[in-house]
């Protein structure tokens, strides 16, 4: 099992996005897929069609609980969701009641080892104990980049932050919400970019079809497969499965109901 953290600080650079389909492309490929929305905005719990509302969610972060107890089917084979709950939002209080609080995510989601070959991570855009913990527990960060100076510099406080924390995790950092009529994008994008990451060759555009996806409440992967957008994705998954590395499809398990 691999775990993935799809995160930013910065808000609005396209994580739900990057989950939803990057999950719906992994499990399309025969990977059992879970995605954790983390975010008490639950944007990805909205996209896939599922109630946000976890029963017991305290008694689940306090450990007196099972993550496999809700876990909910999508309309998609090999892919689940642990749906988000408005309760998120004090996550930081419930985690640190618990012996060793920045190991907290990592052992709840270890017994799914067996379950699931791999989980992505919807991260809120904090930095915080939850954050430490999504970073402890992932074996590969990947960071969604608006290509603008913001969005540089909070890729920046997110690498000082990992350095001086010992966090070893490898970040994937790629563009997302590309518009390359911008003359700043462009020049971002040529840039080098930062030593301490290594930048992803797929960017991802700015386009109608990912703004679509409230509507659509689906995956620009599934409705909208051979858009700019699609294929961007598609892309961007083969790029990360072949990084990360170690995700074969396992024998296929029925989703939870």
């Amino acid at each position: 099992m691999k775990i993935i953290g799809v995160y930013n600080i910065k808000g609005g650079v396209g994580k739900t996005a990057t989950s939803v389909n990057i999950g719906h492309l992994a499990a399309s490929s025969g990977l059992r897929t879970l995605i954790w929305d983390l975010d008490p905005q639950a944007a990805t719990t909205f996209y896939l069609r599922v109630k946000p509302k976890v029963k017991g969610s305290n008694r689940m972060l306090r450990g007196k609980r099972d993550l496999d107890d809700v876990v909910k089917g999508s309309d998609y084979p090999n892919l689940d969701l642990l749906p988000a709950d408005f309760s998120y939002r004090n996550m930081d209080l419930m985690l640190v009641e618990n012996k060793k609080p920045a190991l907290r995510l990592l052992k709840m989601l270890r017994p799914l080892s067996d379950q699931y070959d791999l989980i992505l991570l919807d991260c809120p855009p904090s930095i915080s104990l939850v954050s430490e913990n999504i970073f402890r527990a992932a074996d590969a960060l990947l960071l969604p980049t608006i290509p603008t100076t913001l969005s540089l510099r909070t890729m920046g406080q997110l690498l000082d932050f990992m350095e001086g924390h010992d966090l070893k995790s490898p970040v994937y950092a790629f563009y997302s919400m590309v518009d390359r009529r911008k003359r700043l994008h462009q020049e971002v994008i040529a840039a080098s970019g930062d030593p301490r990451c290594t930048v992803l060759q797929t960017t991802i555009p700015y386009a109608s079809e990912v703004e679509r996806m409230g509507l659509e409440r689906r995956p620009v992967t599934d409705y909208a497969p051979r858009s700019a957008a699609g294929r961007a994705y598609r892309t961007l998954w083969e790029e990360v499965r072949s990084r990360v590395g170690g995700l074969q499809p396992s024998a296929v398990l029925e989703s939870p109901i």
